[in-house]
């Protein structure tokens, strides 16, 4: 029983390093704008909690939020952010569930998705659970940095590091 079970890991293991070895890294780096309020707003509340705490504790938004290349609002579109963000801890941490759909260049109509916990103002690191098009059956990795936080605008810049074999259609 045991010796089968630890070939059954081992060969698990192999076939997860062959992927690996296999696999193609890519680096994406772009702005993530996203505007609070106003008539071009990229963001709805959809639960608002009836407790009136200083604390967003059980706030449900919805988001389709800007990816462009550069930090400027006018910089080129590349896609855009998709999901839902929820206020999930008393202490103003935040759970997003978020699909970044690429419009534009290589990747147009290939789509990433982050699943992570989000702590504002600091740089956030979350995983990326899959995704579709080019980046079908990805892993990898985001970090996220703060560079624009005012009451109407917020705006991280990404680095998005991703393996995946790149895939192409039947």
């Amino acid at each position: 029983m045991a010796s089968s079970l630890s070939q059954t890991v081992f060969s698990i293991l192999l076939l997860l390093s062959i992927h690996q070895a296999c696999a193609e890294m890519t680096h994406l780096h772009f702005y993530f704008h996203e505007i609070l309020s106003g008539p071009n707003a990229t963001v709805l509340t959809v639960v608002n909690p009836s407790n009136n705490t200083s604390l967003t504790f059980g706030k449900i938004v919805v988001v389709d939020d800007l990816l462009l290349e550069g930090l400027d609002e006018n910089s080129k579109l590349i896609g855009r952010a998709q999901g839902l963000v929820g206020a999930v801890g008393k202490d103003g941490s935040l759970e997003t569930l978020l699909n970044f759909v690429f419009t534009e260049g290589k990747y147009n109509g290939s789509t990433i998705s982050i699943y992570g916990r989000v702590e504002i103002g600091v740089t956030i690191e979350r995983p990326v659970v899959g995704g579709t098009g080019m980046f079908r059956m990805t892993t990898g990795y985001t970090l996220a940095k703060p560079v624009v936080f005012t009451a109407t605008k917020v705006v991280n810049e990404f680095d998005v590091y991703l393996w995946h074999n790149e895939m192409k259609d039947n």
